[in-house]
């Protein structure tokens, strides 16, 4: 049997197992899927360090366990900034030169577009606790949801936001 054949059984095998592991290391569900994706990423480029298959569900979940602590870590360390901030902060410079008010202009077109390219219902998640500042409780029964959903949503909503502020400088710096 070829190594992506049997790399592709013993997935098949004990992808779920992992799964419900990354789901109580992670806190919530769509973490753990990007966390179990990038694990069995990192299983299969490093396949030939496996020394026994007995053992791939244990070295599957520490790879995945170590995925969610630096995602945890890098989460913790990292500011989260309010786009109303950035707003009023841009909004209250009123001593620029041209080329400054101009590279300001498209700062706050980058940050608009960064927030529309974010799908429903994490757009309206982020606007309702992020940029109206509602309380997370009051933000989650307007959409229906529980405070746990809503929290999840937010936080894939910052993810997502981050990520498209992150392609979009990349792609003004390179303009």
């Amino acid at each position: 049997m070829s190594t992506e054949a049997r790399f592709d059984q013993l997935v098949e095998e004990h992808k779920d197992a992992v799964y419900r592991q990354m789901v109580r290391a992670c806190g919530n569900r769509e973490d753990a899927e990007d966390v179990l994706s990038e694990a069995l990423l990192n299983a299969y480029r490093s396949l030939g360090s496996l020394q026994d298959e007995e053992s791939f569900r244990a070295w599957l979940a520490m790879i995945g366990r170590r995925i969610c602590g630096r995602m945890k870590k890098r989460e913790s360390l990292m500011p989260l900034f309010e786009l109303s901030d950035i707003d009023h902060a841009v909004l209250k410079s009123t001593s620029l030169s041209p080329e400054e008010s101009a590279l300001e202009g498209q700062l706050k077109e980058c940050l608009f577009h960064a927030v529309e390219e974010i799908p429903e219902p994490y757009r309206e998640t982020y606007q309702l606790a992020d940029l109206d500042g509602l309380p997370l409780q009051e933000a989650a029964d307007s959409q229906d949801v529980s405070l746990a959903a809503f929290k999840s949503r937010l936080h894939r909503a910052r993810q997502m936001l981050r990520e498209n502020l992150d392609r979009s400088i990349c792609s003004f710096e390179s303009d």
